[in-house]
């Protein structure tokens, strides 16, 4: 389990309904209504980056054709296929321990006010692969915002629970950086990269590290426990490097972050249907945006 925060969920809406309640709660318990305008505002301006941020993606998603893996160009693209484990151990969600591509988690307990308040998270970073009728792609999903369906919860005494996930078989839909690597070798800075993310996710969950690396049971890690812990990972690094490789005779392919900061999605939808909801959130937050920017300036 490798737990990151640089993954994120995302929702079309994001960045309106907790703010915009927020903004009116707190105008409503103000002692006088001057405080109104204000918070119209203050409406109007968060409702301006979300439009923004919403017709980004929605244009993202409307202008790029979907490639095929095995004839996608170098550079910026958009795949479409279903989400495969990568060959080895399976990614686990954190909470429910349900084999997954990619997984997103919450625990949330009730503080002395009797208000939920967040005392874990996490995302996976693990790669997995997004595969088409004409091959297969490694995606890293660090960095990439995620919308996803998929959605487990409980609660327990005090306690609530909430994972999001990718599952095997899924459809995956991807857009970000798209490069292949000759099947001779894996570059030496991804080996490096992905063993990093392994021990991430070993040195996340202590009590499992413990259990695996702690050789004396005295309780911690030592430094040559550790180095130990390092020659495993790097050595199921290389094996998982060699299945990729092996079953590839063009190369691999891998799809990752952009270095330019654009947009990185992925999604277990159709890309008809995630745009339609931008185009949806866009258009509200543009109109929240002119009415309530337009009854602020005239209320002042």
């Amino acid at each position: 389990m490798t737990l990151g925060f640089s993954s994120r969920m995302h929702q079309p809406g994001w960045l309106s309904g907790a703010i915009h309640v927020g903004i009116l709660v707190g105008a409503a318990h103000a002692d006088h209504a001057a405080a109104w305008p204000y918070a119209l505002l203050a409406m109007s301006a968060v409702s301006f980056f979300a439009w923004l941020g919403n017709y980004r993606r929605y244009r993202h998603i409307q202008d790029f054709p979907t490639s095929k893996v095995g004839s996608a160009a170098q550079g910026y693209v958009e795949l479409l296929g279903r989400a495969e484990l990568l060959p080895g151990e399976p990614i686990r969600s954190r909470l429910s321990r349900t084999p997954c591509c990619w997984y997103s988690y919450v625990v949330e307990e009730k503080d002395s006010d009797n208000k939920w308040k967040a005392i874990d998270r996490g995302t996976s970073v693990e790669q997995f692969l997004l595969v088409d009728d004409t091959g297969q792609c490694v995606i890293s999903p660090d960095g990439a915002e995620v919308l996803t369906r998929e959605r487990k919860y409980w609660e327990e005494p005090d306690r609530r629970n909430t994972e999001w996930l990718v599952l095997p078989k899924a459809v995956i839909y991807a857009i970000g950086e798209f490069s292949t690597t000759t099947a001779a070798a894996v570059a030496a800075g991804e080996e490096r990269a992905d063993i990093g993310a392994l021990l991430a996710q070993w040195k996340s969950d202590q009590q499992h590290l413990r259990e695996r690396f702690d050789l004396d049971r005295d309780g911690k890690i030592s430094m040559t426990e550790w180095e130990l812990a390092r020659l495993q990972a790097q050595r199921e690094v290389r094996a998982s490097h060699a299945e990729i490789r092996s079953s590839s005779t063009e190369g691999v392919h891998m799809l990752r972050k952009p270095a330019d900061g654009r947009l990185f999605l992925l999604a277990n939808e159709l890309p008809e249907k995630i745009g339609s909801r931008y185009r949806y959130w866009s258009i509200a937050h543009f109109v929240v945006f002119i009415g309530a920017g337009s009854a602020g300036l005239i209320l002042l």
